[in-house]
């Protein structure tokens, strides 16, 4: 391994580790009044001044101290006063993490550069971990993992809403049959839901306990959660606010509307469960194979990489991993293409 690439990414990973102290030494308890606002929106209570008395003597952790550091939350409004940090943001918000967008991005940077790094150090157990190629493959996965981790996140959360909203929504409709105004009838389904539900809704009612209008927080919530059902159910809310009529029956009719879509829905994912998984094979198994080969043995993979047979400057194994991986990709995107099928 070249001693160069060792000691670059040593001192960038020092790096961002000084900065994080730094951070955490400029740490302050107070907040201002958009950050009370904001964490009264979204259920957060209020970190006292002083330290209650208890039996513990455990200081704050570190997660308090990251989130109270004067530098974060400076980092924090420059990041999402930018197009991306604020997408970034909202899509924290559909996948309910308490994670400022700076937070996020620390972790993000964390990770892909501690993925390699640990893999150099345990490249002195295996060396195969050294390879270049594996350090830069290292790169790219830690580099994908937090969005991953995002995106499934986001979406399991984003089913279970979609899941408990037709019980929700009959909810909503017997509170209106029993006499209840709509205000009640949600904070009614805040009491007996079950998260998210139950967390988006409470939202909603905060929101208008702090003067927004309730057309307006609930156009709030459809942004949040991102989901057809949910805005769905919001159009017809606000229509009949603008037009009138038996919002009880509206709303059954959504709910029936959108059972039969989730069972349809169901019996589709069954249906094509073992498409799936076969696109998952095509794409994954040859490079998870590749990878073990490249630790196992590093010297089976030598004569792809052979500099005397060359087309163009390269390995000619250099074109032929990369029209592999393309096959590889293309069958996995038809795959994909195939299966999905829209509801």
């Amino acid at each position: 391994m070249d001693d160069t690439l060792t000691v670059g990414i040593a001192a960038v990973a020092g790096l961002a580790v000084l900065l994080i102290a730094v951070g955490v030494a400029r740490s302050r308890a107070g907040s201002d009044v958009n950050d009370r606002l904001a964490r009264y929106a979204s259920g957060k209570p209020d970190r006292p001044d002083k330290p209650e008395k208890s039996g513990s003597t455990r200081g704050p952790g570190l997660a308090d101290a990251l989130q109270s550091s004067a530098a974060l939350m400076q980092l924090n409004k420059v990041v999402e006063q930018r197009d991306f940090g604020a997408n970034l943001a909202r899509e924290l918000a559909r996948a309910d993490l308490k994670l400022k967008v700076s937070e996020y991005l620390m972790i993000w940077v964390g990770i892909t550069l501690g993925l390699p790094l640990g893999m150099l150090v345990l490249s002195l157990v295996l060396p195969g971990l050294g390879n270049p190629i594996v350090l830069l493959a290292g790169v790219f996965i830690g580099f994908m993992l937090p969005r991953f981790w995002l995106g499934r996140r986001k979406s399991s959360r984003i089913g279970a809403f979609n899941k408990q909203l037709p019980d929700t929504i009959t909810l909503l409709a017997n509170g209106l049959r029993a006499g209840s105004s709509f205000l009640q009838a949600v904070e009614l389904v805040v009491r007996e839901a079950r998260p998210p539900i139950s967390t988006e809704f409470s939202r909603v009612i905060r929101e208008v306990n702090l003067g927004l209008a309730f057309d307006d927080a609930l156009e709030n919530m459809v942004r949040r959660v991102r989901s057809d059902d949910l805005e769905l159910m919001a159009t017809a809310i606000a229509i009949q606010h603008t037009v009138g009529g038996n919002l009880a029956e509206i709303l059954d009719s959504i709910a029936f509307t959108i059972r039969e879509r989730v069972r349809i829905k169901g019996e589709i994912n069954t249906l094509t469960a073992q498409q799936k998984m076969s696109g998952y094979v095509v794409g994954f198994l040859p490079i998870g194979l590749a990878g073990f080969l490249f630790i196992a043995e590093p010297k089976f993979m030598e004569p792809m990489f052979d500099s005397r047979i060359a087309f163009a400057g390269l390995p000619v194994g250099v074109f032929i991993l990369a029209l592999g991986g393309f096959s590889m990709f293309m069958g996995f995107t038809f795959i994909r293409k195939i299966v999905d099928i829209e509801v």
